[in-house]
């Protein structure tokens, strides 16, 4: 599958040699994300979608439908720290609950199938970075403040005795999400890297 940047005039990054069953695999990532949909709308909390984790696989299903290696990326990257978070912060505090469960361990497991077939590269982590403050701004701007999604609200309570303003605590807080993201993509970087430069186009 090519793309010409003489005609669209954007930056294009797709996969060439897929088939209908690797664009099929969506659907699962999708359903994860539908099902915690489900979830917090019985529970009055719909703005939690908005959390990294939850987007992520919503990002992952677009990815997959539209051959679109970066979104694939970028999502498993945010995938591999969500999951260590939902354990520590959700699955130790509170349990298993079967919706985030097939969020969190379903998406990164489709993740990382589509990874082995897309390759990572050594730049995805700067559109994850990118993906991560314009999802900060909407989580601000589209949540309530009580949810703190994405903690783009107010210093996490475990650090309010660090910082004594929000953006302090956001200026260090994102300096360390683009260092882990780093240290995420050169990891699986040299796991699945792209090994055929015919298995991704790049223009623009």
């Amino acid at each position: 599958m090519e793309h010409s940047a003489h005609n669209r005039n954007v930056p294009v990054i797709a996969i060439a040699g897929t088939s209908i069953h690797f664009r099929l695999l969506g659907i699962f990532p999708l359903l994860f994300f539908l099902l915690q949909g489900i979830h917090y709308w019985k529970i009055g909390e719909l703005g939690n979608m908005l959390w990294m984790c939850n987007i992520g696989n919503l990002m992952l299903a677009f990815g997959l439908f539209f051959e679109n290696a970066m979104l694939i990326r970028v999502s498993v990257l945010w995938m591999v720290p969500g999951l260590v978070i939902w354990f520590i912060y959700v699955v130790w505090a509170w349990g298993v609950f079967y919706s985030s469960t097939l969020a969190h361990v379903g998406g990164i497991i489709v993740g990382i199938l589509a990874l082995r077939k897309v390759g990572m590269d050594s730049t995805a982590w700067l559109y994850a970075v990118a993906w991560y403050v314009v999802a900060q701004v909407l989580s601000r701007f589209l949540t309530a403040p009580a949810l703190n999604v994405n903690v783009a609200h107010a210093i996490d309570p475990g650090w309010q005795l660090t910082f004594s303003s929000y953006w302090k605590f956001w200026l260090v807080l994102t300096s360390v999400v683009a260092i882990g993201l780093s240290v995420i993509d050169m990891i699986l970087w040299k796991i699945f890297p792209v090994r055929d430069a015919g298995s991704a186009v790049q223009s623009g």
